[in-house]
């Protein structure tokens, strides 16, 4: 089969054939780490995988900030972001109440109770994505689970707060 020269069938080098084989080997692990289906993750408005609907609870808010990512969350412009790549998700709504922080102050008359932080907001979010996988429910470089700590960041605005809520469906 090998000739005196290190051919194979007399016609390719053994050495040769190797480096062939390697660069197949690595340009199939490649195609399918990027061609296939919802193989990374779905940046630019790909919408793969699992549809993920959750809340997120930012307290202490000024009500200036409130009136700026309202604005651009009711003008549609609220696209989530990571590493400064645009994500396949979106803050779809934002609510805000008053946020009630009260110190309580013992006296001899009795208790006392008085606010402690005055015109702040509390702010929910609501937030669509769609993730690669329902597991690790993984949104850019955050996971998204119930009671965790999670920062919601567009190109316009980052608050850092807790998610509330979460609910998974099929991707729409």
């Amino acid at each position: 089969m090998i000739d005196e020269k290190g051919r194979l069938f007399g016609k390719i080098n053994i050495v040769d054939l190797l480096v062939i084989l390697v660069i197949v080997i690595a340009a199939a692990v490649l195609g399918v780490k990027f061609l296939k289906p919802g193989g990374g993750s779905a940046i630019g408005g790909g919408s793969t995988g699992t549809h993920v609907e959750y809340t997120v609870l930012v307290e202490n808010v000024q009500p200036e900030v409130y009136e700026s990512v309202k604005a651009f969350v009711d003008a549609g412009d609220a696209t989530l972001m990571a590493s400064g790549e645009l994500l396949d998700g979106q803050v779809t709504s934002v609510t805000a109440v008053p946020h009630e922080d009260t110190v309580s102050v013992d006296t001899t008359d009795g208790t006392v109770e008085l606010p402690a932080a005055k015109d702040l907001l509390d702010l929910t979010f609501t937030v669509e994505c769609n993730v690669s996988n329902a597991i690790t429910t993984e949104i850019g470089t955050q996971e998204v689970r119930v009671g965790k700590n999670h920062i919601v960041k567009t190109d316009r605005f980052e608050l850092t707060g807790v998610v509330t809520n979460c609910t998974w469906s099929d991707a729409q």
